[in-house]
C-alpha cells in the first residue's frame, strides 16, 4: 500500500504529496510518520492511502515509524485543510500544523505519566511481620498507606514517609510499579458552583430557536449584560444531551477563564480550554482529552476552532466582531469561514453574538442569510448606563491641561466616596506613545521598524511593539543636543500613575501586553478586581469586553479618539463597537452605572449614536457610507503584501502583481470598484519593506480570487514574500 505524504517543511519546493510504501496496519490517514527524505528522516502527515503509486518501485522509499497510536488529523480536518488551502492559498503543511499542538512536532511534548505502585497480589493477603522487620518502620508506614489506599505516587511517598523505604519495598517485589497518565489541567482553580438561573422569555425563544433548527446560522444582536452567555450555555447543554459535541469561541484569552469557570461549573470535565497562552503541556493535555472524547466541549480563542471534535452539534462565536478573529499572519484565514465549513460538514447550526456586530454580520443578517435573534434588555430590566460626553477642547480652553477631563476626576472621587469600583480605559500601553525633540522635531524611532518607539518608565526603556526591540532612553536629542525631550500620548503606565496619585489609599491594578506576560497573569489580575483587593482597573482593549464586576459602577473612556481617525474603512465602526463594550462593563448589577467618554471630536456622529446605544442608526449610517464607496458589505477586499528586505526588490515585484492584475481589471472592467498600488501605511517592520495592492471587488470575487493567486505566483522571488490578504482586519 501506498501512504501519501506531506512533509512538515514549509516551503514552497516541497508543498506537494510524496509517496511511501507501507506495510505496517498502523499507518492510515491522518497519523504522523517518520519518513526518509533527502538523507534524514523528518516527520510527515498521512493525508491519504492508496494502492499503487506512478513512482518507479526501486525508487519508492518506505515509512521508517509511526509516530501516533490513532489519527490525530481526522477526515473532517483533512477536508477543512483542502478548504483552506483553496481559499487562503495557504501551503498544505501550513494547514495541517493548525490541527495539533506545536510543540507535538518532533516530540517535544509527550502525555505526562507519573511511576506509582499498588501491593503486589502474593502480598496483599500476607501478614505484613512475615515480610518487613519489627523494627522497620517507615516500611510498615508505607506497605499500610499503599494497601489502605490501593495505590499511590512514588514521588509522593518519598516525600512524606523515606524514599529509601519505598526502594526496598519495589526491590523486594512487596510495591509492584506501574505508570500512569496524569493530566495537566489550566486554570485549576477556575471552578464554580452552577446557579440556578430562569430564563427571561426572550431567552427562552432564542434557545427554542436555535435547538430547534440544523444546519442554520444565527446572529444574536443582544446588548451588554443581556444574558447571552446563558444562552450559550443552554444550546450547548442541549447539543450535549443529543450525544454531540460542541465548540465554543472567545475573542480574548482573559476571557477564557471566566467563561471556562461558568462552563465548568455547568458541565464539568466534560469541558476542556485550548489557546495559545496555556502551558505545552496544558495545551497538549486538554488537545488530547478532546481528541480522545474525554471532553466534549471546547472553550477557548481563535485557533479552538480547530479542536479535534467529530459529530460537532454546535459551534459559537461569541463577540463575532473582533478583528482577533482574522489571522493577519501566515497562515492566514477567517475564523467564521472556517466555523462555517466546520458547522456545513456537520450539518450544525453556527451561533455568532454580539452587543455591536459587525456591518458586514449584521448585512447578511437583514438580507436573509443569518437568522437574527435579538436580546433588546438587561437581565432584569436593568438600566445601561448613561454615557455622557466631555470635550477636551473646551476643557484645554479652561486650563486643563492634564489627562483627566473634571467631569471624570469627579466621577472618580464620587465611585471611591462610595466604595465602589472603577474601569479606566485607554487603547494604548506604555507610559508613552513618543519621545520627541521640541527644537529640531526628532523622534526616536526603531532601528528595524518604521515606527515610533514607546517610552516604558518602570523598565526605564525605549520600545518597539513591532519587533520587541529595546533601546536605552537618550538623556539629550540625538540630532541637535536639546536636553528636555517631550514625552508623546500617554499609555495605560502613565494613567495608572496618575491615579495611584490621585487615590494614594487605593489600589490600581494594570492590564495590558506587559502585565500579562506571565502564565495565568491576567486570570490573577481579573481574579484580585474580581474579589474587590482592587478599587480601579486600568487596561486596553482586553478589559473592554465580556467581564462581569458587579461593584463597577464607573466606566472612564480617556482617549475615545484613539481608533477613530486612523486610515481604515472600519475605523468609525470599531470606535462605536469599543465604546458600547467598555461602556457595558458599567452597572451589570444592582448598582447604577455612569460613562465618562473624553474626546476631541465630541461631535462625531460615533459618539453621538454611541451615547443612545443606537447600534441601527449607526449601522444604518454605515451602511449608506459603505455602499457608496463600495466598501464590503458591498464588496470584498483584496490586499496583496509584498515584503522584502531590499526596497528596490519589493517595489519589482508589486510592479509585476500590479501590471498583471490591471490587465485583469481591464478584462473584468464591471468588477473592480478600486485597484491600486502604494507603499504599506507601516513602510517598514523587522527590516522589511512593506508595499501593498488594494483592490476592492464587488462582483464575480470566487472566480477572480484564483486568478490573483496565480499572479502573485508567477512573480514569486527568493528574495521578497507575497501575501494575498481577504478582507483584512489590520490595514497597516
Amino acid at each position: 500500500m501506498i501512504a501519501e505524504v506531506i512533509v512538515d517543511i514549509s516551503t514552497a519546493e516541497v508543498d506537494r504529496i510524496f509517496d511511501y510504501a507501507f506495510d505496517d496496519e498502523s499507518v492510515r490517514a491522518g497519523c504522523r510518520v517518520l519518513v526518509p527524505f533527502g538523507n534524514r528522516r523528518i516527520e510527515g502527515y498521512v493525508i491519504g492511502i492508496k494502492e499503487r503509486s506512478d513512482v518507479p518501485a526501486v525508487k519508492l522509499k518506505s515509512v521508517a515509524e509511526v509516530l501516533d497510536d490513532r489519527p490525530v488529523i481526522g477526515q473532517e480536518m483533512l477536508a477543512l485543510m483542502r478548504f483552506m488551502c483553496e481559499r487562503y492559498h495557504l501551503r498544505v503543511v501550513d494547514a495541517l500544523r493548525l490541527f495539533i499542538p506545536a510543540q507535538m512536532r518532533g516530540g517535544r511534548i509527550k502525555e505526562l505519566k507519573k511511576r506509582f505502585v499498588r501491593v503486589a497480589d502474593e502480598y496483599v493477603a500476607k501478614d505484613e511481620n512475615t515480610f518487613i522487620r519489627a523494627g522497620a518502620a517507615a516500611q510498615r508506614e508505607v506497605f499500610a498507606f499503599v494497601k489502605n489506599n490501593g495505590e499511590a505516587d512514588t514521588a509522593y511517598l518519598g516525600r512524606e514517609f523515606s524514599a529509601a523505604a519505598v526502594r526496598n519495598l519495589i526491590d523486594r517485589g512487596v510495591l509492584a510499579v506501574f505508570e500512569k497518565a496524569q493530566r495537566r489541567t489550566p486554570y485549576a482553580a477556575a471552578q464554580g458552583k452552577a446557579a440556578e438561573v430562569t430564563l427571561t422569555p426572550d431567552q427562552q425563544n432564542i434557545v427554542q430557536a436555535v435547538c430547534g433548527a440544523a444546519g442554520q446560522t444565527f446572529l444574536l444582536h443582544g446588548v451588554t449584560g443581556s444574558g447571552k452567555t446563558e444562552v450559550y450555555m443552554r444550546c450547548i447543554a442541549d447539543t450535549l444531551a443529543r450525544g454531540k459535541t460542541a465548540i465554543m469561541l472567545e475573542p480574548e484569552i482573559s476571557l477564557t477563564p471566566q467563561v471556562l469557570k461558568n462552563f465548568r461549573a455547568r458541565f464539568g470535565d466534560r469541558v476542556a480550554i485550548l489557546h495559545s497562552g496555556l502551558s505545552a503541556g496544558e495545551r497538549f493535555d486538554e488537545w488530547r482529552r478532546l481528541l480522545c472524547g474525554e471532553a466534549r466541549v471546547a472553550v477557548g480563542a481563535r485557533s479552538a476552532i480547530f479542536a479535534p471534535l467529530t459529530d460537532l452539534g454546535l459551534i459559537v462565536i461569541d463577540e463575532e466582531h473582533d478583528a482577533s478573529y482574522v489571522s493577519d499572519s501566515n497562515p492566514r484565514y477567517a475564523t467564521v469561514e472556517v466555523a462555517a465549513f466546520r458547522a456545513r460538514s456537520n450539518g450544525c447550526n453556527l451561533l455568532m453574538g454580539s452587543a455591536t456586530p459587525s456591518v458586514e454580520s449584521y448585512h447578511k443578517a437583514e438580507t436573509g442569510e443569518y437568522k437574527l435573534l435579538e436580546l433588546g434588555e438587561r437581565i432584569a430590566g436593568r438600566p445601561m448606563p448613561d454615557i455622557e460626553i466631555v470635550n477636551m477642547c473646551e476643557e484645554l480652553r479652561n486650563g486643563n491641561n492634564g489627562f483627566f477631563s473634571r467631569r471624570l476626576q469627579s466621577a472618580l472621587e464620587d465611585c471611591m466616596r462610595e466604595n465602589n469600583q472603577a474601569i479606566v480605559f485607554i487603547n494604548r500601553r506604555g507610559y508613552a506613545s513618543f519621545l520627541m525633540c521640541p527644537s529640531c522635531g526628532y523622534v526616536a524611532k526603531c532601528e528595524r521598524c518604521d515606527v515610533s518607539l514607546v517610552y516604558h518608565r518602570d523598565e526605564h526603556a525605549l520600545k518597539c511593539h513591532y519587533c520587541n526591540n529595546r533601546y536605552a532612553p537618550p538623556a539629550a536629542c540625538p540630532q541637535c543636543g536639546h536636553s528636555h525631550l517631550r514625552q508623546g500620548y500617554m499609555g495605560t503606565q502613565r494613567v495608572a500613575e496618575e491615579l495611584k496619585k490621585m487615590f494614594p489609599h487605593k489600589t490600581v491594578l494594570r492590564m495590558d501586553n506587559d502585565t500579562t506576560q506571565g502564565k495565568d497573569a491576567h486570570l490573577e489580575i481579573l481574579r484580585r478586581f474580581g474579589a474587590r483587593e482592587a478599587d480601579i482597573l486600568v487596561g486596553t482593549q482586553m478589559i473592554a469586553k465580556g467581564h462581569d464586576f458587579p461593584d463597577v459602577t464607573l466606566v472612564g473612556i480617556v482617549d475615545a479618539d484613539m481608533s477613530l481617525h486612523f486610515a481604515d474603512f472600519r475605523a468609525a465602526e470599531r470606535t462605536f463597537q469599543l465604546i458600547t463594550q467598555v461602556a457595558g462593563r458599567a452597572g451589570r448589577d444592582t448598582k447604577k452605572g455612569r460613562v465618562i467618554l473624553q474626546s476631541y471630536s465630541s461631535n462625531h456622529y460615533v459618539y453621538r449614536l454611541a451615547a443612545h446605544y443606537d447600534y441601527r442608526g449607526f449601522f444604518r449610517k454605515e451602511c449608506n457610507l459603505r455602499e457608496v464607496t463600495k466598501y464590503p458589505p458591498f464588496a470584498r477586499i483584496v490586499r496583496v503584501l509584498v515584503t522584502s528586505e531590499q526596497e528596490e526588490e519589493a517595489f519589482r515585484v508589486l510592479k509585476a502583481d500590479f501590471d498583471d492584475m490591471n490587465a485583469l481589471a481591464r478584462e473584468n472592467n464591471d468588477c473592480f470598484a478600486y485597484l491600486s498600488a502604494m507603499k504599506s501605511p507601516l513602510k517598514r517592520i523587522q527590516d522589511k519593506y512593506r508595499v501593498q495592492i488594494i483592490a476592492r471587488i464587488v462582483k464575480d470575487f470566487d472566480a477572480l480570487l484564483p486568478k490573483i493567486y496565480a499572479i502573485c505566483d508567477a512573480h514569486a522571488s527568493g528574495k521578497a514574500t507575497c501575501f494575498v490578504e481577504i478582507d483584512p482586519s489590520n490595514m497597516s
